[in-house]
């Protein structure tokens, strides 16, 4: 008879101390100093350890009971109503718990979006049973009031108390988006109390009213940015209902908020547990008790691309997963082609199992926040918090949010957010795969139902209260119109990848020349590299290409990229690249007629628009 192997004792093992984790470190650094190579500094500017010590006795953060998964939320924008039903009722049957209904004139809508005639309402809704789904609707420019009234008008006979209809009053990021009031904010304000009151008097009691982060971080805002905005807009709509006869408590409960989940795993997971820590600040600081609040997480606008995007789906999972396990209450994962135009059948299929594989495969809602006590979490955590806190102490020395906003204030500090990001994408310390870095040509692209139609937005000439608009932009952006411009001429721009030595010499720079000129829409020909020169020229010539970039070792470039630049400039280069930092040699070899290097940390979106100019790109031809 076999014997039972004993389990293994566990606490024979010594527990490992961060002091023996850093003497590992120490032989993997080999002296390099470890504030440089394991210390990372976010867009907050707050530094990140990367070895940071345990916290055990950390209280957990959750938002959901152990074992609650979040709420799976579908987004429903389809123009027609019959269209978006269909598209409705497939999403609930498929697994999903409820549904943002985006009108047409939300600043999520991106040029689609539902119709807000009380008819076709109607049809889009058909078949649905409001006491077992969570509806969150999206209207914006101030129609928000008006679809809740009707909406409440739909559901008030079915026990209004019971629904959780979510009517996302927000005039707030309603100013934000249009740039314009048509009120005074104090009536607006009023306004809001007032239909809020409505509301509750027909019996509804889930939360109405919204701080919403997604148009800040559509525009630009970091995390800790993105929180404050939330506590600022959430802090001036306490006032209001306060002011409409509200207990702080009720009021605190009639508020939800909505963030952004972003590819920054950490981040994301971070960002809902920071929040909690802030309302639970603001409200003692109003001397209220503070209640759970709701938090709904939507995919991010800003990260995905129309180019190779089926990494979106990437993007959306890691999202995803940092959202459920940071705590979210519900979910909205964005279709992979949103960015192309109306995601079809498909598309909407995989946003919504992404969700469903994470909470019934993975299980990944089955512990109350596992970040808890984790070293990187916490800290993350708490210094995210932090930041958020003094940004929001800001914004209410400023006199609030729509202050913040009307004085530019606010924009400003998203501007200089975006400027700092929009340098670390083109030196691609912030790759985007697909789009700057691993760029696919010819890729295939998936269809949609409708392609992107852009809004009419004009900037607001007039009304009670102006300010600049929050404007939303993808961080793919730039390099995508590098990527049409290139692909709109009529003789597919290329670049000859000078390969001098063997394989081993040029391989690995070749590969680096080839992402930096594909992320322009620039086709690399490559080779299995040269050693004599007439061959290197006859080569070229047969390419038909304009541009040349010598790829190779710098032991090869010190000998012979003089010679190998005259030969191509010789056999009718008009511009010669070299892969690599210049150095001391930069004078001699622009001398020999290179005019360019393209290397890690260089500005590569600038050295690609200038490419553009002097090939005609995006312009006349020359």
């Amino acid at each position: 008879m076999d014997r039972e192997t004993p389990a293994p004792d566990l606490a024979a093992f010594p527990a490992a101390r961060r002091e023996d984790w850093l003497k590992l470190v120490d032989g993997v650094l080999k002296g390099a100093p470890y504030e440089r190579r394991m210390v990372t500094r976010t867009a907050d500017g707050i530094m990140l350890d990367a070895l940071p010590a345990r916290r055990p006795q950390a209280a957990p953060l959750a938002g959901r009971p152990a074992g609650a998964p979040w709420r799976v939320i579908a987004r429903i924008d389809h123009a027609d109503p019959a269209a978006a039903n269909a598209q409705l009722l497939e999403d609930l049957d498929g697994g999903a718990d409820g549904a943002s209904l985006v009108f047409a004139s939300a600043p999520s809508a991106a040029g689609f979006g539902l119709p807000a005639r009380h008819e076709e309402l109607l049809r889009a809704l058909a078949g649905v049973l409001p006491d077992l789904v969570t509806l969150r609707v999206e209207a914006g420019h101030y129609q928000a009031r008006d679809i809740a009234l009707a909406l409440a008008r739909l559901f008030e006979k079915q026990a209004p108390a019971g629904l959780d209809i979510r009517f996302g009053l927000d005039p707030i990021g309603d100013f934000a988006a249009l740039g314009a009031a048509p009120i005074e904010w104090d009536a607006l304000s009023a306004r809001l109390g007032q239909t809020v009151g409505t509301l509750r008097a027909r019996g509804f009691r889930a939360p109405m009213v919204r701080a919403d982060g997604r148009l800040h971080h559509a525009a630009g805002a970091t995390d800790a940015q993105e929180l404050a905005a939330v506590l600022a807009t959430a802090a001036a709509y306490l006032r209001a209902l306060e002011a409409a006869g509200l207990s702080l408590e009720d009021a605190a409960g009639a508020i939800e908020v909505t963030l952004t989940a972003d590819v920054d795993q950490f981040g994301t997971q971070a960002k809902p547990r920071a929040f909690r820590l802030l309302w639970t600040a603001m409200l003692a600081a109003c001397g209220v008790e503070a209640g759970p609040v709701a938090i709904h997480m939507e995919t991010a606008w800003r990260s995905l691309t129309r180019r190779d995007p089926y990494v979106n789906l990437l993007r959306g999972t890691i999202a995803a997963f940092a959202a459920g396990v940071g705590g979210a209450d519900s979910l909205t994962v964005l279709p992979f082609t949103q960015a192309l135009g109306l995601p079809d059948d498909a598309a909407r299929r995989l946003a919504r199992n992404t969700q469903l594989i994470l909470i019934e495969e993975a299980n990944i809602h089955r512990v109350a926040d596992p970040g808890a006590g984790a070293g990187a979490i916490e800290a993350r955590t708490e210094t995210l918090a932090a930041s958020a806190w003094a940004l929001f102490r800001a914004i209410e020395q400023e006199g609030g949010m729509v202050e913040s906003l009307a004085s530019g204030t606010w924009q400003r500090r998203l501007a200089a957010a975006r400027t700092a990001r929009a340098h670390d994408i083109a030196t691609r310390r912030l790759p985007i795969t697909g789009t700057s870095e691993f760029p696919a040509l010819g890729e295939n692209v998936p269809s949609v139902l409708a392609p992107t139609r852009r809004a009419a937005s004009t900037p607001p000439s007039e009304g009670a209260l102006l300010c600049e608009p929050l404007l939303p932009h993808r961080l793919a952006e730039p390099f995508e119109r590098l990527r049409d411009a290139a692909e709109a001429m009529s003789a597919a721009p290329r670049v000859f990848l000078a390969n001098l030595g063997a394989p081993a010499d040029f391989t690995t720079r070749a590969g680096f020349a080839r992402n930096v000129f594909e992320a322009g829409g620039i086709a690399a020909l490559s080779n299995d590299g040269f050693t004599d020169w007439t061959v290197l020229a006859g080569a070229f010539r047969a390419s038909c290409a304009r541009i040349a970039c010598l790829c190779s070792s710098d032991a090869l470039y010190a000998t012979e990229a003089v010679a190998a630049a005259a030969a191509l400039k010789a056999a009718g280069a008009d511009i010669v690249f070299l892969a690599g930092k210049p150095g001391e040699p930069e004078g001699e070899w622009r001398a020999a007629g290179i005019e360019g290097f393209i290397f890690a940390g260089a500005d590569v979106f600038q050295v690609l628009r200038d490419l553009h100019a002097r090939l005609g790109i995006g312009g006349r031809e020359p």
